[in-house]
C-alpha cells in the first residue's frame, strides 16, 4: 500500500522522472506564498558561498551555529521585503511559512537548520571547486588560480579572510561531506589552516590557495586512478 502511494505521488510530482522531488517540483505541493518563497530563492541564487556565510552570520544572531525557528522567521520576513511583496505578511503567516520550510529543509528533524540544510534553502549559483579543471593537477593553470582567488577575495585586499575564508572552506567541505554543521566547518577550517596557513596569519594568500588547489586536484586524480584499478 505504501509503495503504491509513493508511486502515485512520484507520478504526480516528479516531472523530470529522476525519482526525486526537486525544488521546482516541490513548489507545486505548497500554498502560493511558500511556493513563491522557494522559487524566488531558487531563481535568484547567491553569487558565491562568501555571500551565503555573510547571511548566515547575520541571521544566526545568538551564534549557536544553527538557524533556529525565530531566526528563520526573520530571514523569511526580510526575503519577502527583498522580493517587494506589496502587502505586509502577518506574524501568523510568517510562523506558518517558517514551519513549512522547516518541515521541508530540516532533514534531521531537530527543529532548526544546520549549515548544509540552510545551503539547500539558500543555494549558491555554482560551487566553482566542482569544475572539471580541479580534477587533475596537470590541467590547473595560473588563470584558474587567479579566477578562484578573485571569486573569494571579495574586498580585493590580497587575502581570503573572515567570511571569504569560511565561504571558500564551505565549498571545499561540500566536496567531501553532504551533511555538515557549523562545528564540522570549524574543525575543517582548523585542519586546513594547520596544513596550509604557512605564515600563520589566519588568512589564505594566493600562494597558500595554490597549494590547496593543487592538493585538491591531485586528490581527485588519485581517486580516479583508484577507481580504474578496482
Amino acid at each position: 500500500m505504501l509503495a503504491e502511494l509513493k508511486e502515485c505521488f512520484m507520478e504526480a510530482y516528479d516531472d523530470n522522472q529522476d525519482g526525486r522531488i526537486e525544488i521546482r517540483e516541490l513548489a507545486q505541493l505548497l500554498p502560493m506564498e511558500e511556493n513563491f518563497l522557494l522559487l524566488f530563492r531558487f531563481d535568484n541564487p547567491l553569487d558565491s558561498s562568501v555571500e551565503f556565510m555573510k547571511i548566515w552570520r547575520e541571521y544566526d544572531q545568538d551564534n549557536s551555529g544553527y538557524i533556529e525557528a525565530d531566526e528563520l522567521k526573520n530571514f523569511l520576513r526580510d526575503l519577502l521585503k527583498e522580493a517587494k511583496k506589496e502587502c505586509e505578511v502577518s506574524e501568523d503567516k510568517l510562523i506558518e511559512y517558517t514551519d513549512t520550510l522547516l518541515q521541508i529543509f530540516d532533514t534531521n528533524k531537530d527543529g532548526k537548520l544546520q549549515l548544509s540544510e540552510m545551503a539547500k534553502l539558500l543555494p549558491v549559483r555554482e560551487n566553482f571547486l566542482c569544475r572539471s579543471v580541479f580534477k587533475g593537477a596537470s590541467k590547473l593553470t595560473k588563470e584558474d588560480i587567479e579566477r578562484v582567488f578573485a571569486l573569494y577575495d571579495r574586498d580585493k585586499n590580497g587575502t581570503i579572510e573572515n567570511e571569504e575564508l569560511r565561504g571558500f572552506l564551505k565549498d571545499l567541505l561540500e566536496l567531501v561531506k553532504k551533511d555538515y554543521d557549523e562545528q564540522d566547518l570549524q574543525d575543517f577550517q582548523e585542519t586546513i589552516m594547520r596544513g596550509c596557513d604557512y605564515n600563520r596569519d589566519g588568512k589564505i594568500n594566493k600562494k597558500e590557495l595554490t597549494m590547496i588547489l593543487l592538493a585538491l586536484a591531485r586528490h581527485s586524480q588519485d581517486e580516479e586512478i583508484g577507481n580504474l584499478d578496482v
